[in-house]
């Protein structure tokens, strides 16, 4: 009798091609592996635990499968640890960041456009080469609708802790996260903006 069974390569493959049922087998089989191998430091354990960390890298994983080259010399297995990792890096980041504020960036702004202005102001800061100038309407609009592209949770960290100004804190309460967890999703909540504004427009050019 003829094992049916899909090899790693198969599903992969399958995954790549919209196949989330391949995808989920995937994470299921290589996720609790790569959560054994995160390494936390002990000053921020309690603020961010690894489920945290997969969590987002699970998210992250059904976002980016298809642009995952299975005939590349990195393995799934290594694609997904290095998500991982990096949304580690992000939310220690973050924490560090908490630990020593700037009021000046938390003051809560007169009225929500401007709000939008300073979250698109920031993330223009992280492109190399804005190609052209928008007007602050244009700017608010497109990053409006590029809000409601976002993945749920995504979504919900931008508004609430961007244009709301609300503290990690309570961001984190609100969503019944860590506040790890929220400087994870906020961090790939910025990287999913920066990729759909340069989409939409063409005027931010992402770096090399």
């Amino acid at each position: 009798m003829t094992d049916s069974t899909p090899t790693t390569e198969q599903l992969v493959r399958q995954a790549v091609a919209g196949d989330a049922d391949a995808l989920t087998a995937l994470l299921q089989a290589f996720g609790p592996e790569v959560e054994r191998t995160l390494q936390i430091n002990p000053v921020w354990r309690s603020m961010v635990e690894p489920a945290d960390v997969m969590q987002v890298t699970y998210l992250e994983a059904f976002l980016r499968i298809g642009s995952f080259d299975p005939d590349r010399s990195e393995s799934f297995a290594g694609w997904l640890r290095r998500i991982a990792q990096n949304n580690l890096k992000d939310a220690i980041r973050g924490l560090e960041r908490q630990k020593q504020p700037q009021p000046k960036n938390r003051v809560k702004p007169p009225k929500f456009e401007d709000s939008l202005v300073g979250l698109y102001e920031m993330l223009e800061a992280g492109i190399s080469t804005p190609s052209r100038q928008v007007r602050r309407k244009e700017a608010c609009q497109l990053l409006e609708s590029s809000i409601r592209l976002l993945p749920d949770r995504y979504g919900e960290v931008i508004r609430r802790y961007d244009l709301e100004c609300q503290s990690i804190t309570d961001v984190a309460t609100a969503l019944g996260k860590s506040a790890g967890a929220v400087h994870m999703l906020r961090a790939r909540a910025h990287d999913r903006l920066r990729e759909q504004l340069g989409s939409a427009s063409g005027f931010l050019d992402t770096e090399a």
